[in-house]
């Protein structure tokens, strides 16, 4: 597990390290600067002529140091001091009086072009405005000059916790950033600023984290560790049964994708509710399923026979190609009323929500939810064992924002939808799987940032793989927002081995399923010991 911090969390881990840890600014900045001098050292030749172009904040202060540093191991360095001294923070003031005393040179103005390498120190984290006049000209003269660039701890212009670009900003080589990764480089479109990424340890102490907290967190590899575990002593039905809610006439497609995906993460029984024409393909597609179906137009004569399957399941899939009939909306309704298991919202069930929540008496609503979370945007008071999946446009279809709203600030959005609070005392939400290039999770305590995955996987079926693995995750004992960050990170894993073979243009929905048994394999030889596996 890697934490993710945007620049307030940030701002907060200084303030904690300096004014109740006890570390001086000043010391913290020598060792950013020295991290960010060693990564430029490695990069560049001693012949290489090196400009950094600090700002009047303490990133300025950073990038000062950092030249000190490079010319000390005789690296040809100019410092390039962007704005008026006067206004400077202290830290940087007592830089450029060192740089100074070191014979450093310092320039007012210069050309960028006479220079090989440029170290962007111009604005840090705390940028909250967009970037105009002087300082606009200034980084656009950078990007355009064809210099290779190392920006310290973000481009400067990148908003450090939405990634959004501030009218303009640096597009830098690499970036070198202190502590921790934040949260506007991993997101879009700050991730493609950033380059090659080096977190570097200044030496924050552990503990400023427990005072702090932290924004996000992301997964890697390692955390496949957190995997349901297989007992050798089990049976089918030791690994969860899933309900999978899905399909209409002539769109079989999406309960194949779910279930195969939800038997490919380790599920011991699927069963398929869907209409009786998708019966003879599903059989030969996924003879491993058991099978319900339905006559269009007559599901409400199948309600007690539902009622016996919602309680036979220990996971629940529904929406997937289900489609917008009254068959549909009162399958949501027998779900959002009945089911006490985990509930994996998607697609059309999501394009239903709304109207069919508003059915329910609200006697019935307030019965059934464990707390209330009409504070959140959504308005949907659920209880926590429902994970909703939209992509952005159902999330706009759902909450009333744009496209490009949400588009602009995901994590606002995901947190705002579920009523997030860092309170203590508050309780969790029902899941929030907001879908993007880069997804984020919810719970309204907690959140997730997936880095896994590609742009070939936006194909026909990739979500419906996605909720199988969920559903299979969660029936096999997981908590609910467990489920769904590792589901996430696992289903872009299998994406990206996926490519390796097939390549970004030709992957589809059935490739990532193969995909999953290749991570599986993988893991297995990696983590091998019986202990690991019991």
């Amino acid at each position: 597990m890697k934490y993710l911090l945007d620049g307030n969390k940030m701002q907060q881990i200084d303030s904690c390290a300096i004014h109740t840890i006890g570390i001086p600014s000043l010391v913290l900045m020598e060792r950013a600067a020295l991290a960010a001098a060693n990564v430029i050292k490695e990069k560049a030749d001693k012949k290489t002529a090196i400009l950094a172009v600090c700002g009047t904040g303490n990133n300025g202060g950073d990038g000062v140091a950092v030249a000190r540093i490079l010319k000390e191991w005789n690296f040809d360095v100019s410092i390039f001091f962007a704005g008026n001294e006067e206004s400077a923070s202290e830290e940087t003031k007592i830089q450029l009086a060192i740089a100074r005393k070191t014979d450093i040179k310092i320039l007012n103005n210069t050309e960028i072009k006479e220079y090989n390498i440029i170290v962007d120190a111009l604005f840090g984290i705390g940028l909250n405005r967009e970037i105009q006049g002087m300082y606009g000209a200034l980084i656009k003269e950078m990007n355009e000059s064809g210099k290779r660039i190392f920006s310290i701890d973000i481009p400067s212009g990148v908003h450090s916790g939405t990634g959004k670009i501030m009218k303009i900003a640096v597009k830098a080589e690499e970036t070198i950033t202190f502590g921790w990764n934040k949260t506007g480089m991993v997101l879009y479109p700050g991730c493609e600023y950033a380059g090659n990424i080096t977190v570097a340890d200044i030496g924050f102490p552990q503990k400023v984290i427990e005072f702090v907290g932290t924004t996000a967190f992301s997964y890697t590899k390692e955390d496949l560790r957190n995997l349901p575990i297989r007992n050798p002593h089990s049976n089918k039905g030791s690994y969860g049964k899933i309900l999978v809610i899905a399909g209409s006439y002539n769109m079989s497609g999406a309960c194949y994708f779910s279930a195969k995906a939800a038997y490919a993460s380790g599920a011991g029984l699927v069963k398929i509710v869907t209409v009786e024409e998708n019966r003879t393909v599903l059989q030969e597609q996924l003879p491993e399923a058991l099978l319900f179906t339905y006559q269009r137009g007559k599901v409400t004569e199948e309600k007690e026979a539902i009622k016996e399957l919602i309680q036979w399941a220990t996971a629940i899939v529904i929406g997937p190609g289900i489609g917008m009939s009254e068959d549909a909306k009162k399958l949501l309704y027998d779900i959002l009323t009945m089911a006490e298991v985990p509930v994996v919202i998607d697609a059309d069930g999501i394009n239903c929500l709304k109207e069919v929540y508003e059915r329910i008496p609200s006697a019935e609503r307030n019965k059934k939810s464990t707390s209330d979370f009409t504070t959140g945007q959504l308005g949907l008071g659920f209880p926590e064992n429902f994970i909703l999946t939209p992509h952005i446009k159902e999330m706009s279809r759902l909450g009333g924002e744009t496209i490009e709203e949400i588009s602009k600030d995901i994590i606002g959005t995901a947190k705002a939808a579920v009523g997030f609070s860092e309170d203590v005392q508050s309780k969790e939400a029902f899941t929030l799987v907001l879908k993007d290039a880069r997804t984020v999770v919810t719970n309204g305590k907690e959140l997730y940032i997936n880095q896994s995955g590609n742009n070939g996987m936006a194909t026909a079926g990739s979500g419906d793989v996605l909720t199988g693995i969920i559903a299979a995750f969660a029936a096999q004992g997981l908590s609910c927002f467990q489920a769904a960050c590792l589901g996430v990170y696992v289903h872009g894993l299998a994406g990206d081995y996926s490519i390796k073979e097939k390549g970004h243009y030709g992957l589809m929905a059935s490739d990532i399923i193969e995909g999953l048994y290749q991570v599986w394999r993988d893991y297995e030889l990696s983590y091998s010991s019986k202990k690991e596996l019991e």
